[in-house]
């Protein structure tokens, strides 16, 4: 595909959904509000803003921008930008792991949100209903040990994002986000209408927004910092492929700014909707992946309407799920699309098969091959830890270094739109502060 016949969004407001719904994920759904809870309440998320606009705002801004300059896939646009700038090529391998990165994670991401539309099914038969917490257990613990009802539901949810993908930028990619982005923060809004209800909305409110300063240690900056790079899709090619469809009209600052906000939002709002099921029922809000797929199946099933509060809860969880898929194949589709004769169907079918038959290896690590082990981790482990803490962090790391110390500052300066004060704190936080942040979430994470 030549650069003249490269897709563009078609508007900045399809952009904003996109990268929003990239960004809303599984973890916002649970993961940053029970960090939110057990790290200082209103405490953390100030912290956490301060590290999203020191660390993940100017990591976003740079991949954005070498994807808009590059107008191709990661690994091309990285290349071309390090020979126009008298770079070393080499500089392609900071868009080849993000790609590997983004193939890795669908692999076993794709596993999860088998599990997601599994339990959404289950919600509409009833399969929770009565039960108590041995028998919610044994659910989950008889699908994670059924390797062809996880393969059957890992299938879907591929032929899903597979399909979505297959027909392109315009139609869908932004036809999806249109769509499921307004229904999933409408579904996210009634669950937070029906916490009020339930007579523990203050205490939910209080557990996110109290602040405890006593509860802030250098462990929860780090926290905050990590959460701040991996919630925004950084270090995954998904940022540069999608910034490859960007007209040069788009303020890429001001529209990383909006995408933050509206993250955040939607990962607080996710928090308010969860919170009050949870402690009106006294269930743990720790519980992490088995807050979603046990603690609150168990209240679901033991409630006046649970039946179809837990079908717009796990419908929810679907949504998050299929909208970060779509952007995680995106990047591998652009690749095969633009490095080989396949049109954009059959690249998206060669990715996405590549993708679900590795998807095989890692939901085999729950049953069959529970006792495979490389480096004392399982597959799906082992997929897992080598992206989060590994190719996210010195992909992100990459991107900035490139964009604030070989590309031409001037000329950074002007696309970015920044003079005075602004041009110099743009240098100071991408050169220093943002590399630095990236390094100490990499070594903490080790």
């Amino acid at each position: 595909m030549s650069k003249l016949s490269h897709a563009q969004w078609s508007s900045k407001m399809a952009f904003i959904l996109a990268a929003t719904g990239s960004a809303v994920g599984l973890g916002n759904i649970w993961r940053f509000s029970y960090m939110v809870g057990d790290s200082g309440g209103a405490a953390f998320v100030l912290i956490y803003l301060a590290c999203v606009a020191l660390v993940g705002l100017p990591i976003l801004v740079a991949e954005w921008l070498i994807g808009r300059r590059g107008q191709e896939n990661p690994i091309n646009s990285m290349l071309d930008l390090a020979r126009k700038n008298g770079r070393l090529p080499a500089w392609a391998l900071v868009g080849a792991s993000g790609v590997l990165a983004a193939f890795l994670i669908l692999s076993f991401y794709s596993v999860i949100g088998g599990w997601s539309l599994s339990y959404t099914l289950g919600s509409v038969t009833g399969a929770f209903s009565g039960q108590d917490a041995d028998g919610v257990s044994e659910i989950f613990t008889g699908l994670l040990g059924n390797p062809v009802a996880l393969t059957l539901w890992h299938t879907a949810f591929m032929a899903l994002v597979i399909w979505i993908v297959a027909r392109g930028v315009t139609k869908g990619l932004e036809g999806a986000v249109r769509t499921l982005m307004p229904a999933l923060v409408v579904l996210m809004l009634v669950l937070v209408g029906y916490g009020m209800t339930t007579g523990h909305f203050g205490e939910a409110l209080a557990f996110m927004f109290s602040p405890d300063w006593g509860a802030v240690t250098g462990e929860v900056v780090l926290a905050a910092m990590g959460q701040a790079f991996f919630t925004l899709s950084l270090g995954m090619g998904i940022m540069m492929a999608y910034g490859s469809y960007l007209g040069e009209d788009v303020n890429l600052i001001g529209t990383a700014r909006t995408v933050i906000i509206l993250d955040t939002a939607i990962a607080l709002l996710a928090g308010l909707a969860i919170f009050p099921i949870v402690f009106a029922n006294g269930l743990s809000p720790g519980e992490g992946p088995g807050l979603i797929f046990v603690t609150l199946p168990l209240a679901f099933g033991n409630m006046t309407g649970g039946m179809i509060l837990g079908l717009m809860f796990f419908l929810l969880l679907t949504f998050a799920a299929l909208t970060s898929a779509i952007s995680l194949l995106e990047p591998v589709v652009e690749l095969m699309e633009e490095r080989t004769p396949l049109s954009r169907m059959a690249a998206t079918l060669v990715s996405g098969v590549a993708v679900w038959a590795l998807g095989i290896a890692a939901l085999m690590s729950f049953n069959v091959w529970d006792g495979f082990l490389i480096l004392g981790l399982n597959v799906f482990d082992l997929l897992d830890t080598f992206t989060s803490k590994f190719l996210l962090p010195l992909t992100g790391l990459g991107a900035i270094l490139f964009v604030a110390w070989q590309l031409d500052r001037d000329s950074v300066t002007t696309e970015l739109n920044l003079s005075g004060g602004q041009a110099t704190l743009w240098h100071v936080v991408s050169r220093f502060v943002a590399p630095i942040g990236v390094v100490l979430v990499f070594v903490s994470s080790l």
